[in-house]
């Protein structure tokens, strides 16, 4: 199977890195310093479970030269998502599969809309893992875990067809789900509240859960985005709440989330993709999501800085 994995950070680079790893035809499309190391010294993986370095790397920033591929693996982020399927059309072929995996609700629709909605297979992936140097990936924490499934919850040979190939992969789980949607909403009860007050306080999961104050906020987060899943159809169970709050609890205290990070570091986040989504499908739905509406909001003013909206 030819693997081409567009976004080469984080998530990209380990779970594409397993499946290179595994003998797979993986090639990377990055950019840049990180696009000159992997081609001049590999691409570098430092793990707790087990480092390894994929040398010689197929790499690129140029999708077009790549032809049409068997599977593409969609880990920019999320607000980069319109922009990177726009580029994928050279790749896709007739029977070409597309997963995403970044994080928030929506990317599936949105690569649907540009590329085919025969062409894209929603999934989810949960690692906590960041680049730390040209080349060179950090997977910190979070047992590696990637999975996908058909909207109306059935089997396909390209369902089983990913799981093979994933399967040959060592330092990861892989599941095929039966209901895609509602873990990808099950996700989105974590990633989203712990995005957003991390953002906020700037600080790390351990510190957030452990004040009481906080962790009701946390709480009242996680209970809104799961209202609002509830308000759009999705098929959620109330158990779903006290699941979320206990993977929040036993994450490592030192954690940080992806948007938290961008957010802190200056760069351009998933502000409107996680918190933003919150109040959209919360107006959808009729659903009020006050906390969610007051962190988007008050991020507002750092996010629209950071790319060139306003000034102060």
């Amino acid at each position: 199977m030819r693997i081409v994995v567009v976004g080469t950070g984080g998530v990209g680079a380990y779970f594409g890195g397993r499946l290179a790893q595994a003998g797979s035809d993986v090639t990377f499309v990055a950019r840049g310093k990180h696009l000159e190391a992997i081609l001049a010294h590999g691409l570098r993986v430092e793990s707790i479970n087990g480092d390894f370095t994929i040398q010689p790397a197929r790499a690129t920033d140029r999708p077009d030269v790549i032809g049409p591929v068997d599977l593409v693996l969609c880990c920019v982020k999320s607000w980069q998502v319109s922009e990177a399927a726009q580029a994928m059309h050279a790749l896709i072929g007739p029977q070409t599969v597309v997963i995403p995996l970044q994080n928030g609700v929506e990317a599936h629709a949105t690569l649907s809309r540009i590329l085919g909605e025969a062409h894209v297979l929603p999934g989810l992936c949960r690692v906590i893992s960041m680049i730390v140097g040209p080349g060179h990936i950090r997977h910190l924490g979070a047992a590696p875990y990637v999975s996908i499934g058909e909207l109306d919850g059935g089997t396909s040979p390209r369902t089983q067809e990913v799981a093979r190939v994933f399967a040959q992969a060592q330092g990861l789980t892989f599941e095929l789900s039966r209901s895609i949607l509602a873990d990808l909403w099950k996700k989105f009860m974590l990633i989203a509240p712990w995005s957003g007050l991390g953002a906020l306080t700037r600080a790390p999961i351990g510190v957030i859960r452990g004040i009481p104050e906080t962790r009701a906020m946390l709480l009242q987060s996680i209970r809104e985005v799961f209202t609002v899943a509830r308000a759009n159809g999705v098929p959620l169970e109330e158990k779903a709440v006290d699941a979320t709050l206990g993977l929040v609890d036993g994450m490592p205290p030192q954690g940080t989330a992806s948007m938290q990070r961008d957010i802190m570091e200056g760069r351009p986040s998933e502000l409107h993709e996680q918190c933003g989504a919150v109040v959209r499908f919360g107006e959808k739905g009729g659903v009020p999501t006050p906390l969610n509406r007051f962190i988007y909001h008050s991020l507002l003013p750092l996010e629209q800085k950071v790319r060139g909206l306003i000034a102060f």
